[in-house]
């Protein structure tokens, strides 16, 4: 225990003290997360989003409409909800023979009219109502998960390569230390560190912008702790074997970059192609970001989201044994 809390305290002084990176850390995503509040708090988005579900008829003209996106869903359940979000502006089922529209919406209203327009008489209209979100309330998750995993990523796989280029790794093998203590100190360290910063950008960004809450903290404090072990656990992964700060660089932003862009952080992926869709699903941040927001704005509790926990534990033990046993002190 004491050789352990040894390496843990050095690491989290090293971090603390050097200030430019722990500043740039912690203010980043702050300033993301008021930046893009402020780029997206008008409403001028032209785009309009409807989604379907069954056998779409072929002579139904609104379907060709420009300026329209039009989302296939299996479940009706999940496209309500995102309607009564005003994430969708209008639900059309072709089976029942329903189109749904907000009544909240001005655009659903425009839609419905272009929908009526098109001998869309046949179907008949039944309305929802629901809190409209944000694009920040939407957005959130996916900086606190972008923040996550670079933080955990490079924060840990950088230094450990650090250590082995400086040879510091080399005098850990001349001691007591076993793979197993090191490791665990680098992990729970990291931990303690994303997990401070973590709650102080939801809690003070938070203050000012009042982000919808409709689930429970706690849970949602579980889903950010298993995400950042899980890609603390990615990044000794990456660092189990690496001497170049270079080459780690290289392998590091080739794994990142398509985690940043293909995990719903900026945008959904609802619409994309199944490939991607189906590529997201094996990235970790995937999962924390997709859980994140059904507990901010859908209200789901850890047994609604109890596929995301599992994938990611799962994940976690994979990369951590995979770390241990391959980790190499030269």
């Amino acid at each position: 225990m004491r050789r352990f809390l040894a390496i843990f305290n050095a690491r989290n002084l090293e971090f603390f003290r050097d200030r430019g990176n722990f500043f740039w850390n912690m203010f980043l995503p702050i300033f993301l997360i008021f930046g893009f509040a402020f780029a997206f708090s008008g409403n001028n988005d032209a785009q309009y989003k409807i989604g379907l579900s069954g056998q779409t008829p072929d002579t139904l003209e609104f379907l060709g409409f420009k300026y329209l996106q039009f989302i296939p869903y299996k479940a009706g359940d999940a496209a309500l909800d995102k309607l009564r979000h005003h994430q969708l502006d209008m639900y059309i089922d072709f089976d029942a023979g329903n189109y749904y529209v907000n009544t909240d919406s001005p655009k659903g209203y425009i839609v419905e009219r272009l929908l009526l327009s098109d001998r869309g008489q046949s179907l008949h209209r039944q309305s929802v109502s629901g809190q409209s979100i944000r694009y920040v309330d939407w957005f959130v998750p996916g900086v606190i998960g972008m923040n996550i995993m670079f933080g955990c990523i490079i924060g840990v796989g950088f230094v450990i390569i650090r250590y082995r280029k400086n040879g510091v790794l080399k005098r850990f093998k001349a001691t007591p230390i076993h793979p197993a203590e090191f490791i665990s100190a680098q992990m729970f360290s990291r931990f303690f560190i994303m997990a401070l910063m973590c709650t102080v950008l939801f809690a003070g960004t938070n203050f000012f912008l009042h982000f919808m809450m409709n689930g429970s903290y706690l849970d949602l404090a579980f889903i950010a702790a298993l995400a950042i072990l899980c890609h603390i656990s990615l990044g000794l992964l990456f660092s189990t074997r690496i001497k170049s700060q270079e080459l780690a660089g290289g392998v590091m932003n080739m794994f990142i970059w398509p985690m940043m862009f293909l995990s719903g952080i900026f945008f959904s992926l609802e619409g994309t192609p199944p490939v991607l869709q189906t590529i997201s699903r094996f990235f970790p941040i995937t999962h924390f970001i997709e859980a994140a927001r059904k507990i901010m704005l859908d209200g789901a509790t850890l047994a609604g989201v109890m596929d995301n926990i599992l994938i990611m534990a799962g994940m976690t033990l994979l990369f951590l044994i995979t770390a241990t046993l391959i980790f190499k002190w030269e």
